[in-house]
């Protein structure tokens, strides 16, 4: 099976359950902001080398793939999603973005000034930094759905601001 189809040469791709959409809807920029964001954290987990850390970033990144599901599904089948059982954003998970945000915390962590990614000079540090921002981008896009009218539930909308103060704390902390 090839994954050149042609089906969105017209402008529109699938989202969950058969329906479409157009590519420049604010949907598909939230559902895009995010896996740049997956991606990123890719970018910074390949350049780390802490296995604590490599393990918190595959931790992130499939919340992310489970927040995707939930933006890729229209609000009229959310029942349909929930029902199949696919991941989803929690208040648990924003509990979980918060514990360990805290950890590194506890660990003297503290804001000195405006941070300037890659002057420490670690690619790993730098790449988490870079997610830092396209998280809050991702945050922006969803927010902007949610503002239109399409409702996003609260625990995403907090989710991806709890993750983008967890990314700037863990660029500062990584070995």
């Amino acid at each position: 099976m090839s994954i050149i189809t042609g089906r969105g040469d017209s402008g529109e791709t699938d989202l969950l359950f058969g329906k479409k959409i157009a590519k420049t809807s604010v949907r598909i920029e939230a559902l895009g902001s995010v896996d740049e964001l997956n991606a990123a954290l890719g970018l910074a987990r390949a350049a780390a080398s802490d296995e604590h850390w490599i393990g918190l970033i595959d931790a992130l990144q499939e919340r992310l793939v489970g927040l995707m599901g939930q933006l890729a599904t229209l609000p009229e089948d959310d029942a349909r999603y929930r029902q199949k059982g696919y991941a989803l954003i929690d208040a648990a998970d924003v509990e979980w973005v918060e514990s360990e945000a805290r950890k590194f915390e506890d660990m003297g962590v503290r804001y000195t000034g405006w941070a300037r990614p890659g002057a420490e000079g670690s690619l790993a540090r730098a790449g988490m930094d870079f997610a830092r921002s396209l998280s809050r981008r991702a945050e922006r896009c969803v927010l902007a759905l949610h503002e239109s009218g399409e409702p996003v539930p609260e625990e995403v909308r907090i989710f991806l601001n709890r993750v983008a103060d967890l990314l700037w704390i863990m660029a500062r902390v990584e070995k």
